[in-house]
């Protein structure tokens, strides 16, 4: 698999607009992986200390100016925040090239915005989310229907070599992807801090209860995947009745974790829509 993304991406140049955490996330990996050279990617960054740190960390060709890194790119990755989505649009409304696709991982950004606004047709949609910045991220992509099989093939290529690629068959899928896969990561890291201050009011050093939450956790993951059992018969098999996890899990039913969970990611997904509808000012949801 990897000579093949190698081949759809020899000579191919990518320009990334933005390079923040997910930006640097995606070009890193491209460089990881052996799948381009540096001389490949280009970077659109209006933070002139981040345009440095690009530099000296990765060796990229970095400028301010947008409409200069789009220039010769195969594949221009929109990776703004939210909030800057209305200035890159105007500022690249008509100027990409016929041919070039554009691959957006801006969260809620539909791709009717981002062709009326982008003047373009070529629009890919996608959801990466944090973990892609060591190869095991899950992302979620859908094209528009203009985007041919080489564009995906370039898309999937480049997605792949940040982990787990899926193409799904709805562009509501994405908004989906983002309460569950994209901002997943959120979760599990709370979850994570929860046990691991748990842990200390117990008596442990946090060191030490740092390595056996992240341990467990990284665990009981691995371990789940490779026995393709349902969760809740693995659940059933490590709680004895009357026993320790017994009666955490109690607790934990009791507390309406499972109520939680689903509220919070219901809540992301509604989150999702109002940036969709440019609604980049948001507060928490009541009822």
């Amino acid at each position: 698999m990897r000579s093949d993304r190698h081949a759809v991406l020899r000579d191919k140049r990518i320009a990334f607009i933005g390079c923040g955490v997910m930006g640097e996330a995606m070009a890193s990996a491209l460089l990881r992986a052996e799948l381009v050279s540096v001389h490949q990617l280009t970077g659109g960054e209006p933070n002139p200390k981040r345009r440095s740190e690009l530099q000296a960390k990765l060796g990229l060709k970095m400028t301010a100016d947008n409409r200069e890194a789009i220039q010769g790119a195969d594949l221009v990755v929109l990776a703004v925040k939210p909030q800057s989505l209305d200035a890159v649009i105007r500022d690249l409304a008509g100027q990409l090239a016929p041919g070039q696709v554009v691959l957006s991982i801006i969260a809620g950004a539909t791709i009717e915005r981002l062709s009326r606004g982008l003047q373009h047709a070529l629009i890919v949609r996608s959801m990466p989310n944090t973990p892609a910045q060591i190869g095991f991220g899950a992302t979620t992509w859908y094209p528009a229907p203009a985007v041919d099989e080489a564009g995906q093939g370039l898309v999937e290529a480049v997605l792949e070599s940040m982990g787990l690629a899926i193409r799904v068959d709805s562009e509501d899928a994405i908004d989906m992807a983002t309460a569950l896969s994209g901002t997943g990561p959120a979760y599990v890291f709370l979850i994570m801090e929860a046990l691991i201050d748990a842990g200390v009011h117990l008596g442990f050093p946090r060191a030490i209860a740092e390595q056996l939450v992240q341990q467990t956790l990284l665990g009981s993951v691995l371990y789940a995947r490779e026995s393709g059992r349902h969760p809740a018969e693995l659940r059933n098999m490590v709680t004895t009745p009357g026993g320790t996890s017994a009666a955490a899990l109690y607790e934990m039913e009791k507390g309406g974790l499972r109520t939680v969970i689903a509220r919070a990611v219901w809540a992301a997904y509604r989150r999702a829509r109002e940036l969709g509808e440019g609604k980049t000012n948001g507060g928490p949801a009541e009822g």
